[in-house]
């Protein structure tokens, strides 16, 4: 009888129906007796501390004989407030990001201009630079738009292309070809206040003679087009909404 009694005996502790165990954990704790036993753990050495303070012997006659010193002596300065510190990042530099390109921009497609004091143009578009800004051109015969570099969220790239697999665009055309000019401030020992002039910004001859070579292979390539007489007048014009028409309906 004994042993089936304690088959089917509960235990102290058990879940009630809400969930919630009968006696807390504070109060199993006395009911153990767990207070009472001892934790028998072996001893921990602790470490030495390094000696911060050090005793000197001082000479001559009512000195002490003896000083207390600091091993490293605190700082006589402190700032008022504290320096903010650097947030924590792993972004990465601008020359190490990558440089996508939208799947819908190629060499020779044509795109419409959307920001800039050229924003409406048709322009083709020739080749992506370092810094994953795009060269354009208008060609600037046919619209007045030079070559010119610009993010590609500001463009929609049409279906028209053109064939510029024969431009050559020369190597010195890059992001530092773009770079702008400082321009000096006129100083006043120079001259008087009043005929001082400011320096004016001016096209130099290498991007005259960039934009002339660039230019001539551009129109010869469209030219070449069948539908050349067509992309002359297309390439000419502004682009412009009227009422009632969204671009996000549009097919370019």
């Amino acid at each position: 009888m004994a042993s089936e009694q304690a088959k089917t005996r509960k235990p102290r502790n058990y879940a009630l129906p809400g969930g919630v165990m009968r006696f807390s954990q504070s109060r199993m704790y006395k009911k153990r007796a767990i207070y009472k036993r001892k934790k028998s753990h072996p001893p921990v050495e602790k470490p030495k501390r390094e000696t911060r303070i050090i005793t000197k012997q001082i000479g001559g006659s009512k000195n002490g004989g003896e000083r207390k010193v600091r091993v490293v002596k605190m700082s006589r300065y402190y700032p008022t407030e504290d320096k903010p510190k650097r947030p924590k990042t792993r972004k990465l530099p601008f020359s190490k990001h990558k440089r996508n390109l939208r799947p819908t921009i190629t060499p020779g497609t044509v795109l419409i201009l959307l920001a800039g004091r050229h924003k409406g143009k048709k322009v083709v578009f020739l080749k992506q630079l370092g810094t994953g800004l795009l060269l354009i051109t208008g060609p600037f015969k046919l619209n007045g738009c030079p070559l010119r570099r610009i993010n590609q969220i500001y463009v929609i790239a049409t279906k028209t292309k053109i064939d510029v697999s024969d431009v050559n665009v020369p190597e010195n055309i890059n992001d530092e070809f773009f770079r702008r000019q400082k321009l000096k401030k006129p100083r006043h020992a120079e001259g008087e206040i009043f005929e001082a002039a400011k320096q004016k910004y001016e096209v130099n001859q290498e991007r005259k003679d960039a934009q002339v070579a660039v230019d001539s292979q551009v129109m010869d390539a469209v030219r070449k087009s069948s539908d050349k007489k067509l992309l002359f007048g297309y390439m000419g014009t502004m682009f412009s909404l009227k009422n009632h028409q969204y671009p996000h309906k549009m097919v370019f």
